[in-house]
């Protein structure tokens, strides 16, 4: 069961920069995509229902051209829901939590804590719908669901996930409050797929979009895929595409053993 997670930072946009032939020689089971960008009326036929991966849910903001996530599987949905029972938390399209046999996935895009003029002033918000979604898969955490939580995290966890931590201190992404909320994950027993395999330095998921920065490597690795210890037994592999372009993130992949479905 291979599971991928790509900020694709617009859906229509990554279409013309090899969308499908990154799905075709990956080859998932299911696609969570966030930062959408779209509705589904202004998507492609080919981006509505791909080929491979006939089963679709969307989600999308109010807001036009802002947020949204996607799932693509070429297993049946059972379920999907989109909502936290906030309301400024559901107009932003940023959640999707949706059932393939005894796996719930979670695609989600957490806000950023940047506001406007890039003054934390979206952090409590931010902190808010980590604990909202915190608080709705704890049930099913302790009772030992199957889970993995997928997408883009806005938070690095540790000093190692970025490359400049000591610059960023004082950085939404890197704060110390909202480290300490992603990290409450962590101690409650969600596996970070990704440093379950690997423990490398200079591994990231995210650059910056100025000149120069993805080649010198100057990243955050902030895309994670968080896995509930009902499911991390069947763990196999996780990984970062870092080779993969078409948006300022790569592509992060996990893939468990075939039973967690069952």
């Amino acid at each position: 069961m291979k599971i991928v997670s790509w900020n694709v930072n617009g859906l229509r946009s990554i279409e013309g920069k090899g969308f499908h032939r990154f799905v075709a020689k990956a080859k998932p089971d299911v696609i969570g995509v966030q930062e959408t960008r779209a509705r589904p009326e202004q998507l492609s036929p080919k981006l509505r229902a791909m080929k491979t991966h006939p089963h679709a849910h969307f989600v999308h903001a109010e807001r036009p051209g802002y947020s949204g996530v996607a799932v693509y599987s070429n297993r049946p949905i059972e379920s999907a829901e989109s909502s936290l029972g906030v309301r400024t938390f559901d107009v932003e399209g940023r959640l999707q939590i949706v059932k393939i046999g005894a796996l719930t996935i979670v695609n989600g895009y957490f806000p950023n804590g940047s506001g406007k003029d890039r003054d934390n002033s979206r952090v409590p918000y931010k902190l808010r719908f980590y604990r909202a979604l915190f608080r709705r898969l704890d049930a099913e955490l302790e009772a030992g669901g199957r889970i993995v939580v997928m997408g883009d995290f806005n938070t690095a966890p540790h000093e190692i996930d970025l490359a400049r931590p000591r610059e960023n201190a004082k950085t939404s992404g890197f704060l110390p409050h909202e480290r300490k909320e992603l990290l409450r994950w962590l101690e409650r027993g969600w596996v970070d797929s990704f440093r379950h395999y690997d423990e490398r330095e200079g591994v990231y998921s995210w650059w910056s979009q100025r000149y120069g920065v993805r080649e010198k490597n100057v990243g955050w690795r902030i895309d994670l895929a968080l896995v509930s210890p009902g499911a991390a037994k069947f763990l196999k592999s996780a990984k970062i595409h870092t080779e993969i372009r078409g948006s300022d993130h790569a592509p992060i992949e996990v893939e468990l053993d075939d039973d967690v479905l069952r």
